[in-house]
C-alpha cells in the first residue's frame, strides 16, 4: 500500500534513519579530561576512563591520541584544582610557607602529576589568576613586582625538590647506595658520617623557613621574627 509504513519509522524520521542522529555526541575532550582528572595519574589508562564515561575505548581515539594525551589532559585538569592558599593580607612569609606544603603533598600523593609538570603539561596559565594574586600581596608588603616572581619561583622550586627527593627515598633509599660507597670507594668522611647514626633529614618544613628566612634577610627584614612567625602554624613540625 501506498500509505504504508516500514517498521520502526517514526513520525519526522525517513526509513532506515537512526534514531540516534543528530544527538550530541556522549563525549568530548572536555568530558574526558574532567574524567581523566578523577584518577591519579599513575593508575591513568584510556580503559578506565572509558569504564567512566560509560563508552568503548575506540571512542575515545575520535578524540585523543592515545595515553600520552590522555595524561596531558588529565594534568592540566588536576592542577586546575590546585588550591593555593586564600588571600587575606596574611605575611607574605606566611602565605608562601602554605603554598610549599601544599604543592609538595600534592605532588607527593599525586607523583605522576610530578612526572607531567616536568614534562611541560602543567603550566603557569592553569594557575595565572592566583599567581597573580600572590604577587599582588607581595607588592603591597613592599616587594617589587620581578622580586616577588622571583620569591614565589624560589619557594615552589623548594617544594618541587623536597617532593623529588621523598618520591626518590621511597623507590630506592639512599641508604642501599652508602652502603656500596663505604665498601667500594675512598670517602673517609662520609664514612664518619655514616658511622655517627642515622642520617635524620630537615623536616620540610624547616626547609622552607630556612628559605623565607633568607629572602627576609635579603630584604633587609629580621629572619627571626619569620622564624617565630612561621613556627606556630599548622603542619610546623612535619617533615
Amino acid at each position: 500500500m501506498s500509505d504504508s509504513k516500514q517498521p520502526g519509522a517514526g513520525p519526522g524520521l525517513r526509513a532506515g534513519q537512526g534514531r540516534g542522529r543528530g544527538r550530541p555526541p556522549k563525549i568530548d575532550r572536555a568530558a574526558i579530561a574532567r574524567a581523566a582528572g578523577e584518577i591519579p595519574l599513575n593508575d591513568l589508562t584510556l580503559g578506565k576512563v572509558a569504564q567512566r564515561l560509560g563508552v568503548s575505548v575506540p571512542s575515545l581515539y575520535h578524540y585523543v591520541r592515545g595515553r600520552d594525551d590522555l595524561l596531558r589532559l588529565a594534568a592540566a585538569q588536576s592542577a586546575t584544582r590546585l588550591t593555593l592558599p586564600v588571600d587575606h593580607d596574611q605575611h607574605w612569609a606566611v602565605w608562601f610557607y602554605e603554598w610549599a606544603v601544599y604543592i609538595r603533598e600534592a605532588f607527593v600523593d599525586d607523583p605522576g602529576l610530578l612526572t607531567q609538570y616536568i614534562n611541560g603539561a602543567i603550566n603557569i596559565e592553569v594557575l595565572a589568576e592566583h599567581v597573580d594574586g600572590a604577587l599582588g600581596l607581595c607588592v603591597r608588603q613592599g616587594f617589587s613586582p620581578a622580586e616577588a616572581m622571583q620569591a614565589y619561583d624560589l619557594v615552589s622550586e623548594c617544594a618541587l625538590g623536597a617532593a623529588v627527593t621523598f618520591l626518590r627515598q621511597e623507590a630506592h633509599p639512599i641508604e642501599q647506595d652508602l652502603s656500596g660507597a663505604l665498601a667500594e670507594k675512598d670517602v673517609p668522611y662520609l664514612r664518619l658520617a655514616v658511622s655517627a647514626g642515622p642520617s635524620v633529614p630537615l623536616p620540610f618544613t624547616e626547609q622552607i623557613v630556612t628559605v623565607l628566612a633568607g629572602i627576609a634577610t635579603r630584604r633587609g627584614e629580621d629572619w627571626t621574627e619569620i622564624s617565630e612567625l612561621l613556627a606556630n602554624l599548622p603542619g610546623a613540625s612535619a617533615t
